[in-house]
């Protein structure tokens, strides 16, 4: 028997919250590396040389700069995609015509996914802006480009209400957006179709496959997302990070920029790192 809607929705918003402290925990090192390599392209030789570099400048902490809004974020993230993924399932059957205990297939519920993205990329892009500053703090203050400040939270998040007001909060929403919804139903896809196959390999029902072909089938989605995402997410970093200094070039010049003049798939260096976490957590 189903459980009842709203005890549903408690139950996909702690399990999207959990999930994203684990992942939060597991792999703020990786993502700082990434953010740093892909707002300074000529700054770092690699990965190991990112990760080696800034532990030299800054200790141990500056790999886990950001933290506290990256943990926030992914909290805000998973609870508002895994709570809106039931109810955008209940969308794709009203729109198909189908009765409520329908059985979607994969491709519908990767669709689902798709659609519930839009959702958490609107609680997601305030606390990445923050993040994201924070994670390239040091480096554009050691470019000159930015006044040293004092690198917590509530400075970023004050000098942000001071330059920019509500509205400087969601730069770079259209990238995080660009990002997430074809990201979202690469993952739903592939995590459907990875359980689906474990539950016909094993003769039993999806939700029964077990805690392991679970997890490997969450890392499998994870590592499809960020093979398709990854050029989005150079985008949305980088102007971010670069608004610090005050009016950026929205996605497409910032796209085109970038293409132009570092290749299309900068950074996709680091994305084996991102599945390799994918998979950790």
């Amino acid at each position: 028997m189903a459980p009842h809607p709203a005890v549903q929705a408690a139950i996909d918003l702690s399990a999207g919250a959990i999930g994203g402290a684990a992942c939060v925990f597991s792999g703020q090192p990786l993502d700082t590396a990434k953010v740093k390599m892909q707002t300074f392209p000529n700054l770092y030789r690699g990965f190991i040389h990112c990760v080696t570099s800034t532990y030299k400048q800054v200790g141990l902490r500056g790999l886990y700069q950001g933290t506290s809004p990256a943990l926030v974020a992914n909290i805000a993230e998973n609870s508002v995609l895994f709570m809106s993924y039931g109810f955008c399932q209940q969308v794709i059957r009203l729109s198909a015509g189908l009765p409520n205990e329908t059985v979607l297939s994969n491709v519908q519920k990767a669709c689902a996914g798709s659609i519930a993205s839009i959702f958490s990329s609107l609680v997601l892009c305030p606390t990445e802006l923050v993040k994201c500053r924070l994670q390239a703090m040091y480096e554009m203050e050691l470019s000159g480009k930015i006044a040293k400040s004092h690198n917590t939270v509530w400075s970023v998040v004050r000098s942000i209400m001071r330059a920019e007001g509500p509205r400087g909060f969601f730069q770079g929403l259209t990238p995080t957006i660009a990002r997430e919804v074809p990201g979202y139903f690469c993952f739903f896809g592939a995590y459907e179709l990875c359980r689906t196959t474990f539950a016909d390999y094993m003769k039993c029902e999806k939700d029964d496959i077990g805690v392991m072909p679970i997890m490997f089938s969450g890392g499998l989605g994870g590592a499809c997302l960020w093979l398709v995402v990854y050029p989005m997410d150079c985008v949305k970093s980088r102007i971010q990070v670069m608004s610090m200094m005050g009016k950026q070039a929205g996605f497409f010049k910032t796209f085109m920029t970038i293409a132009r003049t570092e290749a299309l798939f900068l950074g996709y260096e680091v994305s084996r790192k991102l599945m390799m976490k994918q998979f950790d957590s």
